[in-house]
C-alpha cells in the first residue's frame, strides 16, 4: 500500500476490497481527505451535513463558538452563542430541527434553524438529567413523531418525545429508559428501518429498535478482534441506505459495512493514519457516491472528502397505517406481564355509562369508565379472559354477565352486572376439567340460552351451559373439541350461532357455536405476510352495515380486519401508535382485545376498540387498556 502525502491533501487507499457482499469482483476503492475550514476561527467538537443542502452547507457544535451554520468553504452564515457539543438534525418543511448538548446547562437542547433566513428558533431544553449524557441523536417515526435518544455514562440510555410533524414540543416527555452499552458515546438512527446504532467502545457496534414500543433487544453489527475485525475501539458512525460507516478512532480506520437481510457485511477498511485521532463523522449520499467530513483530534483539524460507494439499500417492510389512541385506563396494580384481555359492557339506557371490563392475571377484574378511570376493583385471583353478555336471569333477577378464566383454580369465575349502575358483584364459580385454563368466550343465541366456551393450553374446547334457576350460577358441559396447539382467544358471533377461536401459532379457524352440531373447523386467516404469530384477541365488530372480525396480530405489534363472513376478505392491518397531543402511548405485545359499534357518545360515536397494551411508554408504568374510536379504524382503512 502507498499513502502519498500533498500539501493539503491526504490520499488514503482501500485496505481490503469489497468482500464476500460482493457477487463479483469490484475495483478498489479510494478516499481522498483535505483539509477543510483550515483558516476559519472556529473549532467543531461536532460537524454534520446540513439536511437537504446537498452537501453544500454544513452545521458545527462548538465549546466556544456556539452551534454554527457554514457554507462549502466553512464560513459562518448564522451562530447561536453558547458552549455545544454533539449535533443531529432533521429536515423540516424549509427548516431543519437541530439537537446538541449545551454544555453551560448540561441538558439536551432543540431549536429549529432556518437556514435562508439564517435564524434560530427559541430553544428547547430537556431537564437536567442524573447523569452525565455522552451523546445525543434523533429519530423520526412513521407517523413524523420527533424523538430524540440519549447516551449516558454507564449504559443508561433515554428516549424523549421532542416534537410532532414539523413542530418542536414545548414540554419533551420521557418515553422509555434504555439499558444501553458502558463505555457509550455516539449513537445514529436509520429512520426508515427504525433502527438505533450505538457504539460500545471497547467492543463493537450495536443494533436497536428505536421504534418507542420496540422491545429492548441489540444486534451486532461489527465487534472488535477476536470476535470481529475492529483493531483497537468503536467510535462515531454514519448511517447511509443500507450501509454503515464507523471510525476506529484508536486503529485510525474507517470501516465500510453492507447491511444484509440478516445482519451486516463488511466491505472494507480504509487506513487513516496520517490522522492524529479521528473521532467524528458525517455522511452526506450524493448521485455518484458520498460526501465525507471527519473531525480530527477535538476539532483541532477538520477534513472533507468522496468516496465512490453506493451501498446497495435493503427492502425494509411496508409500514402499517396508524390510528391513535384517545383514551387509556389507570395503569394496573402489578408490574410485569398482568393486563390481559378487555370487555365491553354498554350500559342498556345511558350508553355514556357503560364500563370497560380488564383482567389483571395477578390480581383479579377491573372495571374502568370511559375515559380510563378505575371504578372498581375484585381481587378474585389470575383471571386471563374475560367476556360479557347482557340479560342472565340469577333466580328471578335480570342482571348482565361477566365470566372470567380463573387460572387460579382453573374455572370460570361469574360476575353479575347491575343493569342501572354497572357495579360487579361476584355471582359464583364453575369447575373444569381444564388443566391449565387459558381463554374464554361467550355465545347467547336467538333462544336465550347463555354458553360459555373455555379453552385450555392443551387445544382443549370446553362447552357449558350457564344458568342460574335457584340463583346459584351452574355450568353444564354440553360439548368437547380440541385443537392441535395452544388456542386463547375466541369470539362468537351469536346472530349466525359461529364460534371464531384463535390458534396462537397457526392461525384463526370458525366453526359451529351450537352445542348440537359437530365442531368442523373452518380456516379463517392463517399466520403469515399478514397475520404474525402469536394469533392473541379476537373481537366481533357487528352493525346493520358491516360485520367484521378483529385479530391481535402480536408478532409484528398490528391488528388485522376481516370481514366475519366468507370468504373473510381482508380488509387490511393496523398499529396504534403514539398520540402526541394527548400524551399517550401507542400499543404493543397485545393480548386481548374487544371491540363494540354501540355508540357511545363523543369520540365513540360510531363505537370502540380496547387493545391491551403490553408495553406501557411515556411514561413507563405497569400495563394498561387503550382505547381507539372505531371511526378512526373505518377511516384508516376505508372500510365499507
Amino acid at each position: 500500500m502507498m499513502i502519498s502525502v500533498l500539501p493539503k491533501t491526504l490520499c488514503l487507499t482501500l485496505l481490503s476490497g469489497l468482500m464476500a457482499v460482493a457477487a463479483q469482483a469490484s475495483p478498489p476503492l479510494d478516499l481522498t481527505l483535505t483539509r477543510w475550514a483550515e483558516n476559519e476561527p472556529f473549532k467543531a467538537q461536532s460537524l454534520a451535513f446540513l439536511p437537504g443542502s446537498e452537501g453544500t452547507q454544513r452545521l458545527a457544535a462548538s465549546i466556544k463558538n456556539g452551534l454554527l451554520l457554514l457554507d462549502e468553504q466553512g464560513l459562518q452564515r448564522a451562530q447561536l452563542p453558547g458552549s455545544f457539543q454533539g449535533l443531529d438534525s432533521r429536515a423540516s418543511g424549509s427548516q431543519v430541527l437541530v439537537a446538541t448538548l449545551d454544555n453551560a446547562r448540561q441538558q439536551a437542547m432543540l431549536t429549529r434553524l432556518d437556514a435562508d433566513r439564517r435564524g434560530w428558533s427559541k430553544p428547547v431544553y430537556l431537564p437536567v438529567r442524573d447523569y452525565s449524557v455522552a451523546g445525543l441523536c434523533l429519530y423520526r417515526d412513521e407517523a413524523r413523531n420527533l424523538f430524540v435518544f440519549l447516551i449516558g455514562e454507564e449504559g443508561k440510555g433515554e428516549q424523549w418525545l421532542v416534537g410532532a410533524g414539523d413542530q418542536l414540543s414545548d414540554a419533551p416527555r420521557l418515553v422509555r429508559n434504555l439499558p444501553l452499552p458502558p463505555n457509550a458515546e455516539f449513537c445514529q438512527v436509520d429512520d426508515a428501518a427504525h433502527q438505533l446504532y450505538v457504539n460500545e467502545q471497547n467492543l463493537g457496534w450495536w443494533t436497536y429498535p428505536a421504534h418507542p414500543e420496540a422491545d429492548v433487544v441489540r444486534q451486532p453489527v461489527a465487534l472488535r478482534e477476536p470476535f470481529g475485525e475492529i483493531k483497537q475501539a468503536a467510535g462515531a458512525m454514519a448511517i447511509v441506505p443500507g450501509g454503515l460507516l464507523a471510525l476506529d478512532p484508536k486503529g485510525k480506520a474507517l470501516h465500510l459495512y453492507q447491511q444484509q437481510a440478516q445482519g451486516w457485511t463488511p466491505v472494507g477498511e480504509l487506513s487513516l493514519m496520517n490522522l492524529k485521532k479521528p473521532e467524528g463523522l458525517s455522511v452526506n449520499q450524493g448521485k455518484s457516491g458520498l460526501q465525507l467530513l471527519v473531525n480530527d483530534n477535538d476539532g483541532e483539524r477538520l477534513y472533507q472528502g468522496a468516496l465512490g460507494w453506493t451501498p446497495t439499500p435493503v427492502a425494509t417492510p411496508a409500514a402499517l397505517p396508524v390510528v391513535l389512541p384517545t383514551a387509556q385506563t389507570q395503569p394496573v396494580a402489578r408490574q410485569g406481564d398482568a393486563a390481559d384481555d378487555p370487555a365491553i359492557w354498554v350500559h342498556p339506557q345511558k350508553p355514556a355509562l357503560s364500563r370497560v371490563l380488564g383482567t389483571n392475571k395477578k390480581q383479579g377484574l377491573l372495571a374502568y369508565d370511559l375515559k380510563g378511570k378505575q371504578l372498581q376493583s375484585l381481587p378474585v385471583g389470575r383471571l386471563n379472559n374475560v367476556d360479557v353478555r347482557p340479560g342472565f336471569m340469577m333466580g328471578k333477577r335480570k342482571v348482565d354477565l361477566a365470566v372470567a378464566s380463573n387460572r387460579d383454580r382453573n374455572s370460570l369465575s361469574l360476575f353479575s352486572i347491575d343493569r342501572s349502575t354497572g357495579e360487579l358483584r361476584e355471582a359464583g364459580e364453575i369447575p373444569t376439567p381444564l388443566a391449565e385454563i387459558y381463554g374464554v368466550c361467550l355465545f347467547k343465541p336467538a333462544s336465550g340460552e347463555l354458553y360459555a366456551f373455555a379453552n385450555g393450553k392443551d387445544g382443549s374446547f370446553l362447552q357449558y351451559r350457564l344458568s342460574a334457576p335457584d340463583g346459584k350460577a351452574q355450568g353444564e358441559l354440553v360439548r368437547r373439541f380440541k385443537v392441535e396447539t395452544q388456542p386463547e382467544g375466541c369470539v362468537a358471533d351469536d346472530q349466525r350461532q359461529r364460534l371464531f377461536l384463535g390458534e396462537e401459532d397457526v392461525g384463526v379457524w370458525e366453526v359451529d357455536a351450537r352445542a348440537d352440531q359437530p365442531a368442523t373447523l373452518s380456516s379463517v386467516i392463517k399466520v403469515g405476510d399478514v397475520l404474525h404469530a402469536d394469533v392473541e384477541g379476537l373481537a366481533f365488530y357487528q352493525s346493520e352495515q358491516h360485520d367484521y372480525l378483529v385479530i391481535s396480530s402480536q408478532g409484528n405489534d398490528s391488528y388485522v380486519v376481516v370481514d366475519a363472513e366468507p370468504p373473510y376478505a381482508l380488509r387490511g392491518a393496523f398499529r396504534v401508535g403514539l398520540n402526541a397531543r394527548a400524551g399517550i402511548d401507542g400499543t404493543s405485545e397485545t393480548d386481548g382485545i374487544e371491540v363494540t359499534s354501540t355508540p357511545l357518545g363523543g369520540a365513540w360515536s360510531r363505537g370502540m376498540l380496547v387493545v391491551q397494551d403490553g408495553r406501557k411508554r411515556m411514561p413507563e408504568q405497569a400495563q394498561n387498556f387503550k382505547f381507539v374510536p372505531w371511526a378512526d379504524v373505518v377511516k384508516t382503512l376505508s372500510l365499507p
